[in-house]
C-alpha cells in the first residue's frame, strides 16, 4: 500500500507542453502549472479512493482496478477508462469523450516521491509529488 497517504506537488516536467497538446488554453495552462495540487490516496485491495485538491477544485474519485469509470479533468475534458496495476505501477488507460483520442497515465512511488507520468499525442509530462 505504498500509495497510501497525502502527496503534495513538488515539480512539473514538460507539463505546459502536455496541456497544450491536450488543447488547454494558455491562461488555464499558466494556472494549471501552479495549481498546488495535493492528492490523498487510500488503497484497500483493488479499490482506491483518491481526493484531488488544488487551487481550482476538490474532487473525490473512487475506482476499482480494471473497472471503467468516468472522470473530468480540471479543464473540463471528460474521459472514460480504467486503472490497472502492472508490477508496482498504476497504469491508467483513458479515452477522451470529445475526440476519442487516448490518454495514458502512470503513477509510481519511487523512493519518497509519487511520480505521475502522462502521455498524449506523443507528448510526455511528469508531475512529481512529495509525501505531505
Amino acid at each position: 500500500m505504498a500509495y497510501n497517504g497525502t502527496w503534495k506537488i513538488d515539480r512539473n516536467e514538460n507539463y505546459e507542453k502536455f496541456m497544450e497538446a491536450m488543447g488547454v488554453n494558455v491562461m488555464k495552462r499558466k494556472l494549471g502549472a501552479h495549481d498546488n495540487l495535493k492528492i490523498t490516496i487510500q488503497q484497500d485491495g483493488n479499490k482506491f479512493t483518491v481526493k484531488e485538491s488544488s487551487n481550482f477544485r476538490t474532487v473525490d474519485i473512487e475506482f476499482t482496478l480494471g473497472v471503467n469509470f468516468e472522470y473530468s479533468l480540471a479543464d473540463g475534458t471528460e474521459l472514460t477508462g480504467s486503472w490497472n496495476m502492472e508490477g508496482n505501477k498504476l497504469v491508467g488507460t483513458f479515452t477522451r469523450k470529445d475526440n476519442g483520442k487516448a490518454l495514458t497515465a502512470y503513477r509510481e512511488v519511487i523512493g519518497d516521491e509519487l511520480v505521475q507520468t502522462y502521455r498524449y499525442e506523443g507528448v510526455e509530462a511528469k508531475r512529481v509529488f512529495k509525501r505531505d
